[in-house]
């Protein structure tokens, strides 16, 4: 359910994800899909991430769940996360770094947020600084990555699971 301005109450959130220039509408689609199944409290949407509104990709891939986990969009990701941070949420991002930390091998703090970016470009420094922890999930093949929304379930399942 998409709330006017942004909101900065944030009672009752415990989890949270921020999406930063994610392109693929599906992608979204699928991310809201995943956080209802997976009880992610609110969706955050940065950059040119597309909202759901009236967008028939989102809604095709979402069935409904766009209007079961409350959602906020802002242009500015960095006011997003100051936010956040204001509030006492630890952030996490999702990205291959030199810095990053195998996912398994972190304990989270709530309240906390999972930044996720760009399909192709990921996460950039200018908002990798606003990281408390940045994390990776071990790639077993060839690949160093894999699509953002198969990302973001197995990252969110398994911090949610501890």
């Amino acid at each position: 359910m998409k709330e006017k301005g942004f909101q900065e109450d944030f009672k009752g959130i415990n989890s949270c994800v921020v999406l930063h220039n994610i392109r693929s509408c599906y992608n979204i689609g699928s991310i809201f899909r995943t956080s209802d199944a997976l009880g992610v409290d609110k969706i955050f949407l940065g950059g040119y991430t597309p909202n759901p509104g009236d967008n028939r990709a989102i809604k095709k891939t979402a069935l409904g769940a766009e209007n079961m986990v409350s959602w906020n969009a802002n242009w500015h990701t960095y006011k997003i996360l100051k936010t956040l941070k204001k509030a006492g949420f630890t952030i996490i991002a999702l990205e291959l770094t030199k810095d990053s930390v195998d996912l398994n091998e972190f304990i989270p703090k709530k309240p906390f947020a999972l930044i996720l970016g760009n399909e192709i470009s990921g996460l950039s420094e200018n908002i990798l600084k606003y990281a408390d922890l940045i994390v990776q999930i071990p790639m077993l093949g060839g690949k160093e990555s894999m699509n953002v929304s198969v990302s973001y379930g197995i990252a969110m399942y398994t911090i949610n699971k501890k």
